[in-house]
C-alpha cells in the first residue's frame, strides 16, 4: 500500500501553490505490470505545480518506470495518471526531459548555445515560462528565448564555447537550458548529478531549486545520492518493493517509514556531523540531515 503525497506543506522557498490549479502530476491507484509482474501498484501520488521532488530508491525498484509513465512512454496497467490535469501523452511540450548523463567527446565543436537552440526544433513551443511570455514567434524571438534560458541557468560566460570543452557541471547547465527552452512547465531529470563532483552537485541542486521558486517550474529529479538535494526538495518519492511512499523528506527518510516500505527492519541514524545513515538495506546510505527535525 502506498502512502499518498502531502503536497500542501511547503518546506522550502518554492513557488507558492496557486489554489484552483490542477496538480502537475497525479497518480490514482496506479500500477504497471511488465511481463506478468507488477513493478509497483496501488500508487497514489500528487505533485503540486512548482514543487521540487526527489525520486529515490534502489536500482531496479521502478524509478525509471515511474518516469516513463509520467512521460507517456509506458501505459499504466491500472489506475489513472495525469499531467497538469490532462491525460499523459508522449511528446508533451509542457514537459522537458533530461535523460541520464550524456558524454560529450572533448573534440566536439558544437557550441553550447547551438545545443540549447536544438530544443526549439518543434512546431510548438508549449506553454511559455512566465519570464518568456512577452516573446513572440520569429527568428529574433527564438534567439531571445535561447539567450533567456542560458541566462537563467547562469551559462552566459561559456555559451559560445564548444560543448566538448566544458566541465561536467557546465554541460549539465546547458542541458537543463535545452530542456527548458521549449517553454516546459515541468522538468523530468534522470540522475542529472551522477558523476559530478560535490561542488557541482550542490550548484546544480541550487539552480534547480531557483528555477522552481522563480519560474514556478515543477521538477522531478531522480537521484542516486540524496545529499546534495535534500536541503532544497519539497517532497521525496521513494520507490521500493513494488510500492511508492511519498511525503516531506523528514516523513519519508525515517525508521518507521522505510521499515514498512522494505518489509524488514531499516534504521535511520543521525550522526553528530549532521548526516543521516540508513542501515538495513543492501548497503548503508548516507543522507544529509538538513531540516530533518522540522
Amino acid at each position: 500500500m502506498a502512502i499518498a503525497a502531502q503536497t500542501g506543506h511547503r518546506m522550502r522557498d518554492s513557488a507558492p501553490v496557486q489554489p484552483g490549479l490542477p496538480p502537475a502530476v497525479q497518480l490514482q491507484n496506479a500500477g504497471i505490470d511488465l511481463g506478468g509482474r507488477y513493478i509497483w501498484r496501488s500508487v497514489d501520488l500528487e505533485v503540486a505545480p512548482g514543487e521540487f521532488v526527489a525520486i529515490l530508491g534502489p536500482n531496479g525498484a521502478g524509478k525509471s518506470t515511474l518516469l516513463k509513465a509520467i512521460l507517456g512512454v509506458l501505459p499504466l496497467s491500472e489506475g489513472a495518471i495525469s499531467v497538469f490535469g490532462k491525460p499523459v501523452r508522449r511528446g508533451n511540450d509542457a514537459v522537458g526531459y533530461l535523460p541520464q548523463r550524456r558524454n560529450f567527446d572533448a573534440d566536439l565543436r558544437v557550441r553550447a548555445v547551438d545545443l540549447v537552440r536544438l530544443g526549439l526544433d518543434g512546431a510548438s513551443w508549449g506553454m511559455p515560462l512566465p519570464f518568456l511570455s512577452r516573446f513572440m514567434a520569429g527568428p529574433a524571438a527564438r534567439a531571445r528565448r535561447v539567450d533567456a534560458v542560458i541566462e537563467m541557468v547562469g551559462a552566459e560566460a561559456y555559451a559560445n564555447r564548444p560543448i566538448g570543452e566544458l566541465s561536467g557541471g557546465e554541460q549539465q547547465r546547458i542541458l537543463i537550458a535545452q530542456a527548458l527552452v521549449s517553454g516546459a512547465r515541468m522538468l523530468v531529470l534522470d540522475e542529472p548529478l551522477d558523476s559530478l563532483d560535490l561542488n557541482n552537485q550542490q550548484a546544480i541542486s541550487g539552480l534547480v531549486q531557483r528555477i522552481c521558486s522563480e519560474s514556478g517550474v515543477t521538477v522531478l529529479l531522480v537521484a542516486h545520492d540524496i545529499n546534495p538535494i535534500l536541503p532544497y526538495v519539497d517532497q521525496v518519492v521513494y520507490v521500493a518493493q513494488g510500492q511508492v511512499v511519498s511525503g516531506a523528506p523528514a516523513e519519508v527518510i525515517r525508521t518507521e517509514t522505510l521499515s514498512r516500505l522494505y518489509g524488514t527492519p531499516v534504521e535511520v541514524l543521525r550522526t553528530t556531523d549532521g548526516r543521516v545513515i540508513v542501515v538495513g538495506q543492501n548497503e548503508p546510505v548516507s543522507y544529509h540531515a538538513h531540516d530533518a527535525e522540522h
